[in-house]
């Protein structure tokens, strides 16, 4: 029998393109395999994440094989993280705006974990999210609130300095 190498070229040389996935601009808080559950979304890793800048906390999952985004949302303090019924190791929560497919909006989200230790670890670590973001939201909300009050100061004086057909036109 005769041995056949073969051997092709290619006609275009491609270079190495890094991509972007703006997961570099965040820590890592927490991190577990899981499988995410909505019509069987997937198994992957669940992560919660912190923006190294605005310091606000998502969580993000990305199926196994394929990478594609499976769950990505901020965690909020209205959401109420309830133990799945019949399972000690599954956690039900709502989301008003989960991204990760093209129908964003209001979803219930289940997510299994290996075992009930594991599922601890989940509520303990997404309880803490929901803390840090409900203070840095406090935090904010407070700067926001003074600006909005600036910004009505403001828009009180545009309107006193109109002339009064001005203002009957608008209110007719």
């Amino acid at each position: 029998e005769e041995e056949v190498d073969v051997h092709f070229e290619p006609l275009i040389k491609l270079e190495a393109v890094q991509v972007k996935t703006l997961e570099e601009d965040e820590d890592v808080r927490f991190k577990m395999r899981a499988k995410l559950f909505r019509f069987e979304r997937g198994t992957g890793e669940v992560r919660l994440l912190q923006h190294k800048d605005t310091k606000k906390i998502r969580l993000l999952m990305r199926r196994d094989q394929t990478l594609k985004i499976c769950a990505n949302h901020y965690v909020t303090a209205e959401m109420n993280l309830t133990p799945n019924v019949g399972s000690d190791r599954s956690w039900v929560w709502n989301v008003t705006s989960d991204s990760s497919d093209d129908c964003a909006g209001p979803q219930t989200l289940a997510i299994r974990l290996a075992n009930p230790d594991y599922a601890l670890q989940f509520k303990v670590a997404f309880e803490d999210a929901q803390k840090l973001n409900a203070d840095l939201k406090t935090k904010i909300g407070g700067d926001a609130t003074a600006d909005t009050k600036e910004e009505t100061k403001t828009e009180e004086k545009k309107e006193a300095a109109k002339p009064e057909e001005e203002r009957k036109e608008e209110s007719a």
